[in-house]
């Protein structure tokens, strides 16, 4: 159940109950695409850095080590020993963008793993059932996620076979929820709403989807290539027409910059993997933009990360001792630069949360804008 506790202009402040808790929203779920976050980082230090929602990927799950292997162990959070909320992406993004040749047909895609070759099918039920063996809290439906250049005439197709899709993976859950082998009877769906860069097929394809009274409701197909006014446009012409009594989750965004846009548009759940994957790069962010370790100037800088900041790395090592280690090649000095990065997400959610409640997010907004622009060190 969600609740829409305030609103300041289209911002939403509100709160998921789940079967794994509540979920406080405007939330940014940390990504663990194979059941554990890149750079070394546990489901121990997840608590510890503020992490409300771990998010797994079903696609590379099913590959590897299998999804039937994991409800053999107890479903997902038992496995990688994490109690609060997880979400399951559905696996069609990685079956569009990873499996190069794949054939697409009402039933489902038939493609090609990408770790040994292997024929694999996935269509909505099988979606349904390999996320009903991991246990998440909450599964995203299976859709097709055409690229944002696709022609309309495709596109306008597409978004027709994700909806058709879409009551199938419905259905299947509302079957899968029943069966008393089932770990997680009370798995929520989330829909996804497609439609390339095109307004009119994205605010049809929000009305058709907002009649199935999903659990929750996604925008895909955004932060694939378009630029962000696109994505901003988007964004401003298909909230507006998903319920506002449920999570509206903009999948694979962003920047800070980009999350501050989209709350301000009324987006409330959000992923991206910039900032583990900047992390391992050595790249970290700070309320006044974004510092590449590497660089020489920081050769002989005592200081932390960011002055203040409380996550494991900024409250113990400096930017020179870090900067050696990523020198070295040493895996620790990677961990403590992902570390700082998620915490630095999750307690941008936090502020955004209280600004929201407080009726000031537009303030917050610009003053967050202002800084992370200014390049200070």
């Amino acid at each position: 159940m969600y609740e829409l506790l305030k609103k300041d202009g289209l911002a939403k402040r509100g709160r998921l109950h789940t079967v794994h808790g509540v979920i406080e929203t405007p939330v940014f779920m940390n990504v663990g695409t194979a059941a554990a976050i890149k750079g070394a980082v546990s489901t121990t230090d997840l608590q510890e850095i503020k992490t409300q929602v771990e998010l797994s990927n079903t696609y590379h799950l099913h590959v590897r080590p299998g999804d039937e292997v994991i409800k053999k162990l107890g479903g997902l959070h038992k496995f990688m020993v994490w109690d609060k909320p997880i979400l399951t992406d559905s696996g069609g993004f990685q079956v569009f963008s990873l499996a190069g040749l794949r054939r697409i047909k009402e039933e489902g895609v038939y493609f090609n793993s990408h770790i040994d070759g292997r024929k694999i099918f996935m269509g909505p039920e099988e979606s349904m059932q390999i996320q009903s063996n991991l246990a998440s809290t909450i599964a995203m439906a299976f859709d097709e996620c055409p690229s944002s250049i696709a022609e309309k005439d495709y596109i306008e197709k597409s978004v027709d076979r994700t909806t058709r899709w879409l009551i199938r993976c419905k259905k299947e859950m509302e079957r899968l929820n029943s069966l008393p082998d089932t770990i997680n009877q009370e798995q929520m769906l989330f829909g996804i709403n497609q439609g390339g860069i095109y307004e009119d097929i994205r605010i049809r394809h929000a009305k058709e989807i907002a009649d199935l009274h999903l659990d929750g409701y996604a925008i895909g197909g955004l932060a694939v290539g378009e630029s962000h006014e696109d994505m901003y446009r988007i964004l401003d012409a298909v909230v507006p027409h998903l319920p506002q009594n449920a999570p509206t989750y903009l999948m694979g965004v962003g920047t800070p910059a980009n999350i501050l846009e989209a709350v301000d548009r009324g987006v409330d759940f959000f992923d991206c993997v910039y900032p583990s994957r900047n992390g391992r790069h050595g790249h970290v962010y700070t309320r006044h933009g974004k510092l590449n370790l590497y660089n020489a100037r920081y050769e002989l800088d005592e200081r932390p990360i960011e002055e203040g900041c409380r996550c494991p790395a900024c409250r113990t090592y400096s930017r020179a001792y870090i900067r050696h280690l990523l020198k070295a090649k040493e895996m620790l000095g990677m961990r403590l630069c992902v570390l700082h990065n998620l915490y630095f997400y999750n307690s941008m959610m936090e502020e955004i949360r209280q600004a929201i409640e407080e009726g000031r997010y537009q303030e917050y907004k610009k003053e967050k804008l202002d800084g992370l622009m200014s390049g200070r060190e």
